[in-house]
């Protein structure tokens, strides 16, 4: 069920975005809006020749998590199990799409708005936006996969820090971290998502999803589990025809220029 809360278009034959639509709450979500955000990352699943999908929220605001509004409403472990089962199942369907995913961060991720940026693959994020998984001020921790996404990158010291305290990331803190691949000029996250998504958009899908999938076997296979799978995608992209005719055009240029 989509909703005004999440939209989902194409905005291109290869690239989908998806926009958090709740402004006037800073694109906090309440149920309604967790069931969208659900419903449309399974539409991504299911749209044919999808090849990137940006994340983002509208009117200059990624997410603030949850709508404590709505949700402070609903207090008991029930209702916990729910909130936890909900978007930590989207969001682990967004992170297992076989293409890449680029979440568009303009002003605050915060809470579960973080945790949903980290279930992207890539991130840009416009000077003066911020990034934090403070849920300890509200006494929780994060439920939706955030706490081991950020492990995953910044390391369990550093990550056990930021989730204690609450820690609420700059831009340039995030990039000296490794959270975000680029920083762009306030209100341009999108638009440099969406450079960055044509650009990949042009390479050849299978390579583009086998090279996700063998970075994704490094993050819960053991190394020499994951080394077999990376040998296991080549020699099947070795034979294909974006490969023979791009070595052919490579070939071709090259003995071009020897016998000029």
């Amino acid at each position: 069920m989509l909703t005004t809360s999440i939209l989902f278009e194409r905005t291109s034959p290869d690239v989908g975005l998806l926009t958090i639509n709740r402004p006037q709450l800073r694109n906090a979500l309440n149920w309604e809006a967790m069931d969208s955000f659900s419903a449309a990352v399974s539409s991504a699943h299911e749209e044919p020749n999808l090849r990137v999908l940006i994340v983002t929220g509208s009117n200059g605001t990624f997410c603030t998590g949850g709508d404590l509004y709505e949700l402070d409403q609903y207090p008991t472990r029930l209702d916990g199990a729910r909130l936890a089962g909900t978007m930590g199942d989207a969001l682990k369907a967004l992170e297992s799409l076989p293409f890449p995913t680029i979440a568009a961060i303009e002003g605050p991720a915060l809470g579960g708005g973080a945790e949903i940026a980290l279930a992207c693959d890539l991130r840009i994020m416009a000077e003066g936006a911020s990034l934090g998984c403070m849920h300890i001020r509200l006494g929780i921790t994060p439920a939706w996969g955030g706490g081991q996404r950020l492990m995953r990158i910044v390391g369990y010291s550093r990550a056990l820090e930021w989730l204690a305290i609450g820690r609420v990331l700059s831009t340039s803190e995030a990039q000296e971290y490794g959270l975000v691949n680029r920083i762009v000029t306030k209100g341009q996250a999108l638009e440099a998502s969406s450079l960055m998504a044509e650009e990949i958009a042009q390479r050849d899908p299978d390579a583009v999803r086998s090279a996700k999938r063998l970075l994704q076997a490094g993050t819960g296979l053991s190394p020499n589990e994951a080394l077999a799978q990376e040998r296991a995608f080549f020699p099947d992209l070795w034979e294909a025809p974006a490969h023979l005719e791009a070595s052919a055009r490579f070939v071709s240029r090259k003995n071009h220029r020897v016998r000029s």
